[in-house]
């Protein structure tokens, strides 16, 4: 049976805005075995909760979207990593988590638990005392007489997440890469439990700063999801600028960030100076640099200043005025175009396994923005193209940022010029109370495709799953920087530039 036909026979539990299906566990090792044959549905998330695994498959195709869950039985279910390899980061954080261990896993090393956790799983119905550090096997074995192997990290020279990254290399060309992350794991899974959603926003805002304004939206949306509530469009269209202005930041510094570690000071210090206009007219518009907490359960915290749109087309005509000189100065040095033309290429059939999203994807051919599919307002009234490349390396990935930022000025000029009247935002905490529903939410972030799920019992939440685009995109980067050299090393993970909180939870 294909995927879909195996999904459709299960029963149908209520979650909005699609409902999940529920496999036996022999139904899940059927799905399981089908994901290996049939590519047509996407692996993007993969949790759990105390007495489940839940498994979120989006088609790419149209943006449809597909939730199964099974039951675990005996601390067991059959894992999908063999078939999706995107799959084993996720069955790892579930097995520290939740203690469920995925039958047949390609990779049940701990990861979240580095041995100082006082109770383990610390989500499970009955966290026992951690009287025993776990077996931690953190790297493969190195096998080569010419083989030599570089440690870096933790803690890094500069203001940079913690992470471990374990090189084995051939002289200086890098033949394998091992990333070891778990340093910034916060809890927030838990510290959202028993909360209403209003409150635990906050938690949500939190899971990777940078996108803060994309996980809320998401977060947002889930919440809004289960109790079917609809918000005003003003409320709708703000959320999109604060995303768009991200979006904006975000790729300018992270353009800039690579042309620094490609030797080019000078042309990252245009784009640095042209984020941190944005940062302030972000700030004079909606009263934070990087609109935290300001994209609420119901609708925004606040409406845009009065002069606020106005600031925000003076610094995007700024920015317009400059683009061509930073594009010619870009194109025209050789030295850059050496460094970043075919380093880091990840290739598109590799992508297209893994399913990331965002600029990753982009840049080895995949067509998938979740703005477009499956589409949320405003931007399903809006023009919206997804801007792709082939090529899958550093460059490509600089291509597709440059095209981003033109395609978020058009829209935040749309936005700004119709901008709807102002309306009282839903109020959830009404509808919500003593309800117990479920609803999944999704945004587009610079990163990629961002998904939250929520399960709500009288009111507060019960479970939930925040999944940053990042989980797809890490374990890529450790396959784009084989057979480069460790000198290149910073401008892959700059081009990749994935968050390490948005998966340390």
């Amino acid at each position: 049976m294909t995927v879909r036909a195996l999904l459709q026979a299960a029963p149908a539990l209520p979650c909005h805005p699609v409902p999940r299906r529920l496999l036996s566990g022999a139904a899940w090792a059927e799905f399981a075995a089908a994901l290996a044959t049939d590519p047509s549905l996407d692996l993007r998330a993969l949790w759990a909760d105390p007495t489940h695994v839940h498994a979120l498959l989006v088609d790419p195709a149209d943006g449809s979207l597909h939730l199964a869950s099974v039951a675990v039985e005996s601390g067991l279910y059959t894992a999908l990593s063999p078939a999706r390899p995107a799959a084993a980061w996720f069955e790892r954080m579930i097995r520290d988590l939740w203690g469920h261990t995925a039958a047949d896993g390609l990779d049940l090393r701990p990861w979240l638990d580095h041995g100082a956790w006082t109770a383990s799983p610390p989500l499970a119905a009955r966290p026992s005392p951690n009287v025993a550090a776990p077996d931690l096997k953190e790297f493969l074995p190195v096998e080569g007489a010419d083989l030599h192997r570089i440690l870096v990290g933790p803690v890094h020279a500069g203001i940079i997440e913690p992470g471990h990254f374990h090189f084995t290399c051939d002289g200086e060309t890098v033949v394998r890469l091992e990333i070891r992350l778990g340093y910034l794991h916060k809890g927030t899974l838990g510290l959202l439990r028993g909360k209403s959603p209003r409150t635990a926003a906050r938690f949500a805002a939190r899971l990777s700063g940078d996108s803060t304004v994309a996980h809320s939206i998401a977060f947002a949306r889930a919440a809004e999801a289960a109790c079917q509530a609809t918000i005003p469009p003003r409320a709708t269209a703000l959320r999109a600028v604060m995303a768009e202005l991200e979006r904006l930041a975000n790729h300018l510094g992270d353009i800039g960030a690579i042309v620094n570690d490609a030797a080019f000071p000078l042309l990252q210090s245009r784009f640095v100076w042209q984020r941190e206009a944005v940062l302030r007219a972000s700030d004079a518009a909606f009263g934070h640099r990087l609109m935290m907490d300001l994209v609420i359960p119901g609708g925004v915290a606040s409406d845009i200043t009065p002069d606020g749109a106005g600031i925000i087309l003076s610094v995007l005509e700024g920015l317009e005025a400059e683009w061509p000189r930073l594009l010619a100065s870009h194109a025209g040095s050789a030295s850059l175009q050496d460094r970043t033309r075919t380093t880091g290429h990840l290739d598109p059939q590799l992508a297209a396994r893994f399913a990331p999203g965002g600029v990753i994807g982009r840049a080895s051919g995949r067509n998938q923005d979740c703005r477009l599919h499956p589409g949320y307002p405003p931007y399903d009234g809006m023009t919206l193209g997804a801007i792709t490349r082939q090529d899958g390396d550093v460059e490509a990935r600089i291509q597709v940022r440059m095209a981003e930022v033109m395609a978020s000025i058009a829209l935040l000029r749309q936005l700004l010029a119709t901008l709807p009247e102002l309306a009282p935002n839903a109020v959830l905490a009404e509808r919500l109370q003593g309800v117990t529903a479920e609803g999944i939410g999704w945004a587009e972030g610079f990163r990629g495709d961002i998904w939250h799920w929520l399960r709500i019992e009288g009111g507060l939440i019960a479970h939930a799953f925040l999944c940053d685009p990042s989980w797809r995109q890490w374990p890529l980067l450790e396959a784009a920087v084989i057979g480069n050299i460790v000198a290149d090393f910073p401008l892959c993970n700059k081009s990749f530039n994935c968050s390490y909180s948005g998966v340390d939870l």
